[in-house]
Formats: C-alpha cells, structure tokens, sequence
C-alpha cells in the first residue's frame, strides 16, 4: 500500500485539527479567511490533505509570531510565488547548462556558447585600466 497523494483530501476536520493541534474553529476561520481550501465531498464534507496540513503547520506558526489573518494570506501567496519561480528559475538553469553543452554545427551558437564559458576579460581590464581615478580639484574659493 503505498503513501496517498499529499494533494488529495483525505483527513476529515476533526481529525485534521488533531493532526495539526489547531481546534476545528480555527480551521473553518483559516478557510472563511481563504488561507485554506480544502476539498469537498459530494455531500460538503471537507477533507484535508497532507498538504493542507503542512500549511495549517505554517499558519500556526505565523499566528504564533503575532502575523494576523490578513498578513498570513500574503506571507503564504509569497512563499509560494518564491517556490514557484524558484523551481522555474532551477528548470531554467538547467536548460540553458544543456543547451551550452550541446554541440551545434551553428557556428554563431558556437561563439555564443565558448563566450558563455568564459569570463568577460574586456570588462575586468576596463576595471583595471589606469586614468580613471575621480580627483577632486581644489576649487578657488
């Protein structure tokens, strides 16, 4: 029997409570402030997830730093808009590494990518290059 997916609702509210160490009011109050969604039976029963949980975890712990409902709702929407471009950013990466790896008859992709390698030595001896010091000049007074 494998684990179920951390998505899908299968804690009723009582049991979600106890799990979370919440009671069940703060969790109908976390859903009616929108910080929650968990999922309906046909009959409007919720059910939580594991993922539910995880963010009932976090709720509780920004309650506990004295964040209202309002400021946890943009917490959590931030912490998950750093996750996801996180992960975009990551997939990303990864892409460009595999695409400066692949060999290409292009020879402009070529160039591209040997440039991509190596360190831009203009733009350090641009840094380097003497003459470019500020002086202050002693204006007659």
């Amino acid at each position: 029997m494998s684990d179920p997916d951390p998505g899908l609702g299968v804690y009723s509210i009582s049991v979600a409570a106890e799990l979370s160490g919440l009671n069940v009011r703060s969790l109908r109050l976390y859903e009616r402030h929108g910080l929650l969604r968990p999922t309906r039976t046909s009959g409007g029963t919720r059910r939580f997830s594991q993922n539910d949980l995880r963010r009932l975890q976090r709720i509780g712990e920004l309650v506990t730093d004295g964040v209202n409902l309002t400021g946890i709702g943009k917490i959590l929407d931030l912490e998950q808009d750093t996750y996801q471009l996180r992960t975009e950013n990551t997939a990303l990466r990864a892409d460009n590494t595999r695409r400066v790896a692949e060999p290409t008859d292009d020879p402009a992709r070529r160039e591209h990518a040997a440039q991509a390698r190596e360190p831009d030595r203009h733009r350090t001896a641009a840094r380097q290059t003497p003459g470019h010091e500020h002086r202050e000049q002693s204006r007659p007074g």
